[in-house]
């Protein structure tokens, strides 16, 4: 294929001359002449590469280096190894060219980014490991992970250029791990269009349908936000307040996940309408005239008193800060209205480097008031920032705690990403900022590791309460201790922290270490006793005998009890050596050959499957089944994940557990098609409300049995307060028959909503 290399060069200086425009905070000539430094090394390392569209490689990381500019407004050096982040994976320079070229920062950026490539490629939990290697960069410098953001924001702007199983892929972890991460650092924006993007290509006919709605509905959006506002602005306007006031439509994935949550239709999303009345007003003031704003909206809309959520006097732990509500409008519409400062939406879109402005603008610390907007955006994102240093700290303790299994990691740090929180007090009234569902357990490891280990009982708000009941917002909350107490196995199931549940572990270990080494000791003395050596034959001969797969696990059971070294008699000593009398089954240890036996087994099926499984041919010559937890048939979009025990297990695209399956297991994914002649027949779940009306289940059960002639398995109706809910089992043969009989429930008279079932299990 021939390019137009003068066209494509032209194109490369306007995307550059672009990236300058966009680095608004490096405005020093040095500042300058290391961003072009930096650009004119990626243009040589990347000339020869292109992109799965065609276009010049070095299109990405100037696209990269303008997201960290221009939408997370950090600085000079961030820039720098955003153009230089993917040169040392795929061309032929070294880190220690960059170190030389850039210097030290540089250089120990560029590697934490480096360390994350691959994260797609097929292997063992490669992607659970992968993000865990970049997370190990928060000890050393945030930046890594701010940049790994803005290369998937790229890379998710240009992901129709890939595979559809790639697409999938990619976009359920996005969803999975890199929008929770954008959220908690505070790039709201950039968390959104992540989230929306992901939805493209996960949900395409949903993603459209809402995308055309909200398309269509703008007009009207907008006439209608111009009318609500008119009381509005003529208040402020009165009060001498200088404001901005925007509409700002609810995000394509946001309406997706309430009418998921909620089970409403795109009209009955609560809050559709919404507004941001933003201040221009002195730090020292926005608390006061925020809720000035707040009274005036509330003399014209009636408030709904359970919308009401003040992030000004209690921030989220990320450092967001508004005044969220949600009003009733004359015409019967739910407006969401958020109130705040300047300031504060700039920290909303900008996190990290917006903190950092504003705090040593604000003269708090004077030492830093000589550095270029530059160089503060810099020094925060390497620290991370004070409104983040509790949650990084958390961070780096389950890192430091020594989790071994990354999958394990992952699915605790998830855990402190996305979760809602709950301001409880400690008796001497100092707040602590938890997750929602966090218990007494959880507070006293966020205390102090020693007050968890040696928790033996909790008051909340004077009264004793179990160490696993969940907190409130204002709960005072007191810690009772005893120095005989030690953390128990039981206890992880009392947390919902990740920092609590890797001490706890921690401290289990330790434990276990101890009693392992007790139990060495036992051993040694017993082989004496009996008058054997205590060589690696006749541990392995024990091994075998006790089916246990370590010699750890073996000294931890003799410490315990559990294998009682002074009743054994089948065995016999000759020359020194135990054996075992005949008759008892050696251990096969999964430790030893589990791993490589798994591997094999998935060459195996994926050479056997070809490039594509396909289901239901009648010539089926792999071992198959359709998943119980989200039931699919003919027509659904599907793909295979092949379990530990070899089988494969077919599940719908949007199944509940798709997003976890494709994100964290990847490698065990099979692209997955239905065969044409497909003709089983299926059982599936519809569930229909409506008005409660004489005749409604008659109507409902003729439709299914008479006029659309499908069998029914179970059919069940619940009748209270004038509404219905009623589900019934149907047998379909694919989806386009499950979709007309749908159609035809939705005309009977009375029926409000129809829908598939999720399946339990």
């Amino acid at each position: 294929m021939e390019y137009d290399l003068e066209a494509e060069k032209q194109e490369i200086l306007r995307r550059y001359r672009g990236l300058l425009r966009a680095a608004k905070n490096s405005k020093k000539r040095s500042e300058r002449k290391a961003i072009r430094k930096a650009f004119d090394v990626a243009l040589e390392a990347h000339k020869d590469i292109r992109r799965k569209s065609g276009e010049p490689y070095i299109y990405h990381p100037i696209a990269v280096a303008r997201v960290v500019a221009e939408e997370m407004g950090l600085g000079t050096t961030s820039i720098v190894c955003a153009l230089l982040h993917d040169t040392v994976e795929d061309t032929t320079m070294t880190l220690n060219d960059i170190g030389q070229m850039f210097g030290v920062k540089e250089r120990v950026i560029v590697d934490g980014l480096t360390k994350m490539s691959g994260v797609f490629e097929p292997g063992t939990s490669a992607q659970a490991e992968n993000f865990r290697k970049m997370l190990l960069t928060l000890s050393d410098d945030v930046r890594v992970i701010l940049i790994k953001l803005a290369d998937r924001l790229d890379n998710m702007r240009t992901l129709e250029h890939m595979r559809p199983d790639k697409q999938q892929k990619i976009a359920s972890e996005t969803l999975f791990m890199y929008a929770p991460l954008a959220h908690r650092l505070g790039f709201y924006n950039i968390k959104t269009e992540l989230e929306d993007l992901s939805l493209k290509y996960r949900e395409p006919e949903e993603y459209v349908m809402i995308s055309a709605r909200l398309r269509k509905t703008k007009a009207v959006r907008t006439r209608f936000i111009n009318t609500f506002t008119v009381p509005i602005r003529q208040s402020l306007d009165e009060a001498g307040l200088k404001y901005e006031i925007i509409g700002r439509p609810k995000s394509v994935f946001s309406i997706w996940n309430k009418m998921q949550t909620k089970k409403v239709t795109f009209e009955e999303v609560y809050d559709v309408f919404a507004i941001r009345i933003i201040l221009e007003t002195p730090e020292s003031s926005e608390k006061a005239d925020i809720w000035r704003t707040y009274s005036m909206v509330t003399d014209f809309y009636q408030p709904n008193p359970d919308r009401l959520r003040d992030w000004i006097s209690l921030p989220k732990a990320n450092g967001y800060e508004s005044l969220h509500t949600t009003v009733m409008s004359p015409t019967g519409k739910w407006v969401e209205v958020q109130i705040r400062s300047q300031r504060m939406d700039d920290m909303a879109e900008r996190g990290l480097a917006a903190h950092w402005r504003y705090k040593t603008e604000g003269g708090s610390e004077k030492s830093d008031v000589a550095l270029s907007p530059s160089e503060r955006a810099e020094a925060l994102a390497a620290k991370g920032g004070d409104n983040l240093d509790s949650w990084l700290g958390q961070i780096r303790e389950i890192l430091e705690g020594g989790e071994a299994d990354a999958l394990n990691f992952i699915d605790e740090f998830k855990l402190n990403l996305f979760s809602e929180e709950v301001y409880v007090f400690t008796p001497t009234g100092d707040l602590i900022t938890l997750p929602a569902g966090a218990t007494p357990l959880d507070f006293a490891f966020r205390i102090h590791t020693k007050v968890g280990s040696q928790c033996i009982g909790a008051k909340v708000n004077h009264k004793l309460v179990p160490l696993s009941e969940p907190l409130s917002s204002g709960d005072q909350v007191e810690i009772i201790t005893s120095r005989k107490q030690a953390p128990k196995e039981d206890w992880l199931q009392y947390v919902v922290t990740a920092s609590a549940r890797s001490k706890i572990r921690s401290a289990l270990n330790e434990e276990e270490r101890i009693q392992a080494l007790e139990g060495k000791d036992k051993l040694r003395k017993w082989f004496r006793k009996v008058g054997v050596e205590g060589h690696s034959d006749n541990v392995l001969g024990m091994l075998k005998r006790f089916k246990v797969d370590s010699p750890h696990a073996l000294h931890h059971r003799i410490a315990t009890g559990l294998i009682d070294l002074d009743r054994l008699e089948d065995f016999h000593i000759r020359s020194g050596r135990l054996e075992w009398d005949k008759g008892l089954e050696p251990a096969s240890s999964k430790a030893y050959v589990g791993s490589k036996e798994e591997a094999a087994n998935l060459t195996q099926l994926k050479d056997k499957a070809g490039d594509i499984l396909l289901i239901g041919d009648g010539q089926d010559t792999l071992d198959y089944g359709l998943a119980a937890c989200c039931n699919p048939i003919p027509g659904d979009d599907v793909f295979g994940f092949i379990t530990v025990s070899g089988g494969i297990k077919i599940h719908r695209q949007n199944c509940p557990n798709a997003t976890n399956l494709l994100s964290r297991y990847a490698y065990r994914v099979m692209k997955t098609e239905w065969a044409s002649k497909a003709a089983k027949k299926f059982e599936v779940g519809v569930g229909f409300t409506g008005i409660d009306d004489i005749g409604l289940v008659n109507a409902v059960t003729s439709v299914i049995s008479a006029d659309m002639r499908v069998d029914m398995r179970a059919i069940s109706f619940e009748s209270k307060d004038g509404m219905f809910e009623g589900a019934a089992r149907v047998i379909v043969s694919d989806t386009e028959h499950l979709k007309s009989l749908m159609r035809a429930l939705e005309g009977v008279p009375g029926v409000h909503t129809v829908e598939r079932l999720q399946e339990e299990g």
